[in-house]
């Protein structure tokens, strides 16, 4: 298992990272892998329509001169020519030359001087293939929704009447064109020209279309090969970019649940600002923040099982003397112990609860908009009510209502300013003045509390904040304080993305300076 809890090294996170599409979200990629590829298939369907479409115009309007030529030509010879013109005509152009008289029948066929200029092939004969182009051609005509051509049949009784385009031209007195496939789905192609009463009919089964325009479609295919593989490029893209990550994450938290390693690597990918990014980024983060409370739970643990030891070690001995010693006097120092270790274990017990429960309730309470100026007239009225403070006064100068409001939860910041209060109580010499003043400073909400005690010196102002720290003004009563408190505050303070810190007053010879910052919420 030991390979399955190794963070990642730098070249695995390198390997994630993206150049040009860095910055591309996922919809903008799939989204642009899944139009190019329609995109390409639609214009290569349009385009193979738009010529196929262009090149059969193109073969009818050939078929239509030819019949307008050879008729003005008959027209133009005497009747005894025109067998001879038909036949030539025929030969050079490879059609079918019909003439049909004013009662539509037939009078010349140019076959009948020629031979077969051309042969409708049988598809049962032909090879394979064919009928792989064959169905190809039926697929590509549903695609475009081509017009279904009417099947070419020679009919039984060569008359006009058995040829619609014919018909259509002698009623009209223009030239009539039309198209039927051939069984092997070829085109057959007849114009229909009318002159002298008379009606002269084309007709050409035009294979070098239907192999024109299958050419065509290879070439197409073979760019949709080509298609195909940049499809397959752009798949592995979105791959690398998408799947990849997302493995890596996957991987990474799950050494994390594992526990076994206490140093996970999370890829954070800096460079990325899609979705991939923010989520490796937010993944890493609670990763942190989750490696680092685990830290505290444990840290917590240790000072909490250390703390509660020495009172249990203290009370026992009293506990344990209290049957040994006769004397009175000395029996009711051992209770007075034994009272003293009970409250300074009650005190223990509270705040630790306290302290374990305050980070879990900062994440899952809804702020609400507080006026600190409010909550601190409350806490110092409390205080002079209670008479806690002493010889110690209490001061502070109520700012306009309103005018230093936070978001955050009213218990739990009266709870921190309490504690505050409550450590400058307890270092204030007799008779000194506590104050405490609060005022919006551009977006924050600074509280200050100074007294005039010892204050606090350089090289511990970070330590006062640690759990347990047992540092007491000399004469405390034993067990009021549990070494908690400013801990307390400064987890409540940060839960609401504020600041505290100690300082030195700098408008009094001595005592100290606590500072709460806390950002201000909007101007109502």
């Amino acid at each position: 298992m030991a390979s399955v809890t190794d963070s990642m090294n730098n070249d695995d996170e390198r390997d994630l990272r993206l150049k040009w599409s860095g910055r591309w979200t996922l919809a903008h990629r799939i989204l642009t892998l899944n139009l190019i590829t329609v995109l390409l298939v639609a214009l290569s369907t349009l385009y193979l329509d738009v010529f196929r479409n262009h090149l059969s115009k193109e073969r009818v309007r050939q078929t239509r001169i030819e019949a307008s030529t050879t008729a003005l030509a008959i027209e133009a010879a005497g009747p005894e020519d025109r067998e001879a013109i038909l036949a030539r005509v025929s030969k050079s152009t490879g059609s079918r030359m019909r003439l049909f008289g004013p009662d539509g029948n037939l009078i010349a066929d140019s076959w009948h001087l020629t031979g077969p200029t051309f042969e409708l092939k049988n598809p049962d004969t032909q090879s394979w293939n064919k009928d792989v182009a064959r169905a190809l051609d039926r697929g590509f005509n549903f695609l475009v929704g081509a017009k279904q051509l009417d099947q070419y049949v020679e009919p039984p009784v060569d008359r006009l009447q058995s040829w619609p385009e014919a018909v259509r031209a002698k009623q009209t007195g223009k030239t009539a064109t039309a198209v039927r496939n051939a069984p092997d789905l070829t085109p057959v192609i007849s114009a229909a020209v009318p002159f002298s009463g008379k009606v002269l009919l084309n007709t050409d089964n035009d294979r070098t279309f239907t192999r024109t325009v299958r050419r065509q479609r290879a070439l197409i295919a073979a760019a949709m090969a080509v298609l195909v593989a940049f499809s397959v490029f752009l798949s592995l893209f979105l791959a690398r970019t998408i799947v990849r990550p997302l493995r890596r994450l996957a991987i990474a938290a799950h050494r994390v649940r594992l526990g076994r390693s206490r140093e996970v690597n999370v890829p954070r990918l800096p460079s990325r600002s899609d979705e991939i990014g923010l989520l490796a980024r937010a993944v890493s983060d609670m990763s942190q923040s989750l490696r680092h409370r685990i830290d505290n739970i444990e840290a917590f643990a240790a000072d909490v099982t250390h703390e509660l030891k020495n009172p249990l070690a203290s009370l026992r001995s009293a506990v344990d003397g209290l049957d040994r010693v006769d004397d009175p006097e000395l029996r009711e120092k051992l209770r007075k112990v034994v009272r003293d270790d009970v409250a300074r274990l009650d005190r223990l017990i509270s705040d630790i609860s306290e302290a374990a429960r305050t980070d879990a309730e900062l994440a899952r309470a809804r702020f609400e908009r507080v006026d600190l100026g409010a909550v601190i007239e409350q806490l110092v009225h409390s205080w002079e009510t209670r008479r806690e403070t002493g010889d110690a006064r209490l001061a502070f100068a109520r700012p306009r209502k309103n005018t230093a409001a936070v978001m955050g939860k009213p218990d739990r910041l009266a709870r921190a300013i309490n504690a505050i209060i409550d450590n400058a109580v307890s270092f204030s010499p007799p008779g000194g003045l506590v104050e405490i003043a609060v005022a919006r400073v551009g977006d924050e909400v600074r509280i200050r509390i100074d007294d005039e005690g010892p204050g606090v010196p350089q090289e511990a102002r970070e330590a006062i904040f640690n759990r347990f720290h047992s540092v007491r003004p000399e004469g405390e009563n034993f067990g009021r304080h549990s070494g908690l408190g400013l801990a307390i505050a400064q987890a409540i303070v940060n839960g609401h993305d504020g600041e505290i810190d100690v300082q030195d007053r700098d408008d009094a010879p001595s005592g100290a300076r606590f500072t709460i910052r806390l950002p201000a919420a909007d101007r109502e």
